[in-house]
Order: C-alpha cells, then sequence, then structure tokens
C-alpha cells in the first residue's frame, strides 16, 4: 500500500520523478543557504516551475502544504539531521532523527520520508546511528503505509578540505545501496558514481526498488549536468534528487524546466539546454 502515496511522486507518463531538495538549512551550514534564504520565495519559484516533489524539513513543510491546489509538487519529508558538513567539522559528530517523524508525514500529507544512511571513514558510530534511525523510522512507516527512502552516501576522507565530501567509488555506493535494500528501504537516493557508465551496478544492487540520484555539490556546468542526468537514467535511474545544482543556479526554473523535460518527455540534452537562460 506504500505505492499509493508513491503514484504522487512519479509521473504516470514516463514513471520517474524530480524531487528538488531545499532542506539543506537543518544541517546547519551556512554555504547551504545560498538560494534558500527564504523558503518562502524558494518554494514559490518551484512551484511554478513544476518538478514532481519539494524536499522540506518539518519546520519547513508547512509553507508548500499551505499553498491551495492539487496542482502543486508533492511532499518528501526529511527525518533526520546530521552535522557531517560544516567545515571545519565540530569535535563531536551526531546524527538524530524525530521520533515522530513518520506521524508528522501522516499529518503533513507527505509522499515519503527520507533518511540518511551515512558512511564516514573512521567514524562507524554515525552509520550505526543511520541504521538505529532507519530501523526505527521504517517500524512506523510499515504501522502507517509511508514510504522510506534511504539515502546512502558514502564520503571520502575528511582532510581533503575540512569536511566530509562524496565518494564516487563504485564498489563502495553498490555496499551501502544493498545495505538500504537489505534494511528496508523502499525507494533509494544514491550518488553518482564516478564513472557514470558504472550506474547500472547500483540499479542492480537495488533490485526492485526505485533509485533516484542525488546530485550533490559542487561547480559543473550544465551541458555536463545534463549529460550526467542522461546517463543515469540511460542505466535504469527512475529519477532525481537534485537541491544546490538547482536552488543555487542562475536559472532555477529554466533548469528544473530541462530536468523535467529530459526525465518526461525524452528531450535531448540540446533541446534541454534551450529552456535555460544564458545558454
Amino acid at each position: 500500500m506504500t505505492s499509493y502515496r508513491l503514484n504522487r511522486l512519479f509521473n504516470p507518463k514516463s514513471g520517474r520523478a524530480l524531487d528538488v531538495a531545499i532542506d539543506h538549512g537543518f544541517f546547519g551550514e551556512p554555504t547551504f543557504l545560498k538560494g534558500i534564504e527564504s523558503i518562502d520565495n524558494a518554494v514559490s519559484a518551484l512551484i511554478a516551475a513544476g518538478p514532481d516533489a519539494i524536499q522540506l524539513t518539518v519546520g519547513q513543510a508547512r509553507v508548500l502544504q499551505s499553498v491551495p491546489g492539487k496542482q502543486k509538487p508533492a511532499l518528501v519529508l526529511r527525518t533526520d539531521i546530521a552535522n557531517v558538513y560544516g567545515v571545519p567539522l565540530d569535535d563531536h559528530l551526531y546524527s538524530h532523527h524525530f521520533p515522530d517523524a513518520v506521524e508528522e508525514a501522516v499529518r503533513l500529507d507527505a509522499v515519503c520520508v527520507v533518511a540518511n544512511l551515512i558512511q564516514l571513514p573512521g567514524r562507524p558510530e554515525i552509520r550505526e546511528a543511520n541504521i538505529q534511525s532507519i530501523m526505527a523510522l521504517r517500524k512506523e512507516c510499515v504501522r502507517y503505509n509511508m514510504p522510506l527512502m534511504v539515502e546512502p552516501l558514502v564520503m571520502q576522507e575528511n582532510s581533503v578540505n575540512g569536511a566530509y565530501m562524496v565518494d564516487g567509488d563504485t564498489r563502495k555506493i553498490v555496499s551501502l545501496v544493498r545495505q538500504a535494500r537489505e534494511l528496508g528501504a523502499d525507494l533509494i537516493k544514491a550518488d553518482p558514481t564516478s564513472n557514470v557508465e558504472d550506474y547500472h551496478l547500483v540499479i542492480e544492487a537495488a533490485g526492485d526498488l526505485p533509485v533516484l540520484v542525488r546530485g550533490g555539490g559542487g561547480s559543473i556546468s550544465d551541458r555536463a549536468l545534463l549529460e550526467r542526468t542522461v546517463g543515469v537514467l540511460d542505466q535504469g535511474a527512475k529519477g532525481l534528487v537534485y537541491g544546490r545544482n538547482i536552488v543555487q543556479h542562475r536559472d532555477p526554473v529554466g533548469i528544473t524546466k530541462a530536468m523535467m523535460a529530459i526525465l518526461h518527455d525524452g528531450s535531448s540534452v540540446d533541446d534541454a539546454l534551450l529552456l535555460i537562460a544564458g545558454e
């Protein structure tokens, strides 16, 4: 029955979804706030662009859900908070979930909840905390027929820039995605592999679970981002969860429309680029 809610996430024509994540203020990192200084303005702009879903936190979800009408994007609710993104890192790292997160998701009419499964070099206690959260959330998700999206994140050693950055190692990503599946995820939000041509291995590890590809941060050209998107979709990904790639873009509405054209209409990269201002 969890699929009933997911019917509002995935496009009926393409079977794919674009979830725009603007839950970054939750993590307490100042650089994450660019483009979402005003959640009201960001949500309004995204509603106009028309993605399939917007990913928000318990404290911000009402901004989307108070908008009248049935055509607005669906709500994906972030349930956990961690401090692994700061520069420099805090001496003490943590990860916690809201104990009543699933009940909140029901009250807020979310289509699913999302929680991290983070692998940090030398910090197994964070992964353990995530596993504890996932098991607790899954118990409530089953009770309320709420889909659970698990976000496996494999991080590099933090000595690179003082914070943990995404590690695109295919072998590590596949292993963590498989663990997310074993823990009872209903859908997976996973990083792209460094070699995009390897992504079918991630899809294989997820089995029959839909995989939505995480955008992450970093500077990347519009063409490169769209080409990577086409690459992972061609190998079986069912959608995207892009955040800073969209909200920190010079034309958030245009890049959203470009993504939607590729996802749902099968547009080419060249045609999608025409939807972005300045291209």
